[in-house]
């Protein structure tokens, strides 16, 4: 399980990000979601990581890549190419024909300091700048498990086992101890899941990789 925590912890900064970096922007929101657009084509934030938007904390569910006109989809240019970074070197106006976006559910919010573990009451504002969230903003987060009803009972294009376990490897590198978090974790799950002994399994497998 170290060698896990220690991939997770080093995600974020192996995909070019910062805490608390200025990674995007919302271009669209819900009371459940939020969406995003990246600043950087190719480099949104990581699968269970938390964002910030406003006081909106959400845990990333989903991220895509693609044209910005569906009729003009990507074909394939690199079959003289060496490297696949001579094709963006050789064809610049490629940067700005595509976009990378991501999703959020929404799992809680902040009003005057005070952290919520339950949907915000209104959406967050589009064109809202997007952060990711700093180490001690994800061990104050997630300083109370409450949010995860959120994430089990959500509809998402991921499995539900995926996400709950990214986001708590991504939150259990912001604790003091990521075993004695992931150990209490474990048996917060065993709890809201009752008799899902499938899911419940599959969620500490992950976990445990």
């Amino acid at each position: 399980m170290g060698g896990r925590l220690s991939e997770e912890s080093q995600q974020a900064d192996a995909l070019g990000l910062r805490p608390m970096e200025r990674i995007g922007e919302v271009i669209a929101a819900t009371t459940v979601e939020i969406q995003g657009e990246s600043y950087q084509l190719h480099n949104p934030p990581p699968l269970g990581s938390l964002v910030k938007t406003g006081g909106i904390y959400g845990v990333v569910h989903y991220a895509a890549t693609e044209s910005l006109d569906p009729g003009r989809p990507a074909i394939a240019r690199g079959g003289e190419e060496r490297e696949e970074a001579d094709i963006f070197l050789h064809h610049p106006q490629l940067a700005s024909l595509f976009r990378t976006t991501f999703r959020a559910l929404a799992v809680g919010h902040s009003i005057d300091g005070k952290i919520y573990h339950f949907l915000p009451p209104r959406p967050a504002h589009v064109h809202s700048f997007v952060y990711l969230c700093s180490s001690e903003e994800v061990a104050a987060f997630t300083g109370s498990l409450d949010f995860l009803s959120l994430l089990l009972s959500a509809s998402v294009p991921v499995a539900r086992e995926e996400l709950v376990a990214a986001c708590l490897r991504q939150a259990a590198t912001a604790q003091p101890s990521a075993s004695a978090f992931l150990l209490q974790a474990g048996r917060e799950l065993a709890t809201r899941l009752g008799e899902d002994w499938a899911s419940l399994s599959s969620i500490l497998k992950r976990l445990r990789e």
